[in-house]
């Protein structure tokens, strides 16, 4: 499904990242970064791993696992808004979530391996999705939101931390 989501879909907070999606399939955008980003990470030099911009910031690795994490929990309220479940999903503490991951014991060739496993998932999950299921409704955070703009959350949480990995990891000229 290409159509981006209009806003009556989703919390007007997801704009942040619904708005950096470009225009095209989301399904092919998603896949294009499949290979773009696993190659991109392997690239990283490995100590650079847990380099923090600011104190109290997530490492580079943190980051990566997040955005992992979050595609994971994505994934999980897309599928169950896809088969009809109405169960309404609370938010989930990000925080939290890295600090139990323990992303920054494990290399970047690990982290790329779970990268793309998650990322295959999710497009297999995508790929076999009704035309019908795209605009089925949920709950999250007390609010309504589609299948299709789950997609393009997904997407567009990877592209701001993109940005942000690569504004304040790895083009910093004071590193």
């Amino acid at each position: 499904m290409s159509t981006r989501p209009p806003a009556a879909e989703y919390n007007p907070y997801y704009e942040t990242y619904i708005s950096k999606v470009p225009e095209g399939e989301i399904t092919d955008l998603l896949a294009g970064k499949l290979n773009s980003v696993s190659d991109w990470i392997g690239t990283i030099p490995e100590e650079r791993g847990d380099y923090r911009y600011a104190p109290g910031k997530w490492t580079l690795k943190e980051v990566f696992g997040h955005i992992i994490d979050t595609e994971r929990v994505m994934s999980y309220r897309l599928l169950c808004i896809a088969r009809g479940d109405q169960t309404p999903f609370p938010g989930f503490d990000q925080d939290a979530y890295v600090s139990q991951a323990a992303v920054i014991d494990r290399s970047f060739s690990d982290i790329i391996k779970e990268y793309a496993a998650v990322r295959t998932a999710t497009l297999t999950l995508l790929n076999g999705l009704s035309e019908e299921a795209w605009t089925r409704k949920g709950s999250v955070s007390g609010n309504d939101i589609t299948v299709r703009a789950l997609a393009y959350i997904i997407a567009g949480h990877e592209l701001h931390h993109f940005g942000i990995i690569k504004e304040r990891y790895l083009d910093n000229p004071n590193q």
